[in-house]
């Protein structure tokens, strides 16, 4: 594909241009477009790059995204970020930490995730969101039953709640996080998005969402992937090998 301003600067710390996040997203597609394809998107499009003033676009006709061209058109189309819209066959827990909490605070929060998701004898996937926090990413053989599937994600955040009511919030608002870690299940709701696997975060740094292995959540914060980490990454295993077979069996509890 022919691509217009290569060399537009998108990033500048470190500097990245088009082209070159053009090249990545190429590079990634493999990996990425199993999590993205058939869904319905939403970008972040930044057409003078992040300094500037970018934009969620959402369009009134769903966007999806199915195969490397369409995905590299996107970015043609000055696209930096994809979002997931939700669907009742990937619940993602994302831990967001309160200001001033720390990365020991962030990583006991993902421990203690996963051992409730184990307790209930569920699979787990972990990904960095490329901002503060960690994404769990629990897939599911897919149901129509959108409350069940809301309120299953929320009643995990309220057990935290209860379980740890120093570390943990299932409520959003700001109030109640102080000094805590807010569970957001409320991406699991009919509508709601999420950052993909793969996709560049619109903000300084390029970093990347990126699956990684459970065994690497001491070794990987959760802003700590760039680019070229990112592409570093995708040569060695697929550290969510297997998340597809896992959703053609595992069942809502």
């Amino acid at each position: 594909m022919q691509f217009s301003s290569p060399d537009k600067l998108l990033f500048t710390d470190p500097p990245v241009t088009k082209g070159e996040v053009a090249k990545y997203y190429a590079a990634v597609a493999t990996r990425m477009l199993p999590y993205v394809r058939g869904r319905t998107l939403s970008l972040v499009v930044c057409p003078q790059g992040v300094k500037s003033e970018c934009f969620y676009k959402k369009n009134p006709a769903p966007i999806t995204i199915n195969d490397e061209e369409e995905l590299l058109l996107a970015v043609q189309n000055n696209a930096i970020e994809f979002h997931v819209t939700s669907l009742p066959d990937i619940m993602v827990f994302d831990l967001d930490p309160d200001e001033g909490l720390g990365l020991r605070e962030v990583r006991q929060g993902v421990r203690d995730l996963k051992s409730v998701l184990d307790s209930l004898n569920l699979v787990s996937f972990l990904k960095t969101s490329g901002g503060k926090g960690y994404h769990v990413v629990v897939p599911f053989v897919p149901i129509a039953d959108w409350a069940a599937f809301s309120n299953f994600a929320k009643t995990v955040a309220q057990y935290m709640e209860q379980k740890w009511p120093t570390r943990y919030t299932s409520n959003v608002r700001k109030i109640n996080r102080r000094g805590k870690i807010f569970v957001d299940w409320i991406r699991n709701g009919r509508g709601a998005t999420s950052i993909a696997p793969y996709s560049l975060r619109a903000r300084s740094g390029a970093r990347v969402s990126l699956p990684i292995a459970w065994s690497d959540l001491p070794k990987i914060a959760p802003n700590s992937i760039t680019m070229k980490k990112a592409l570093t990454s995708i040569k060695a295993a697929n550290p969510w090998e297997g998340f597809f077979k896992v959703q053609l069996t595992q069942k809502l509890a």
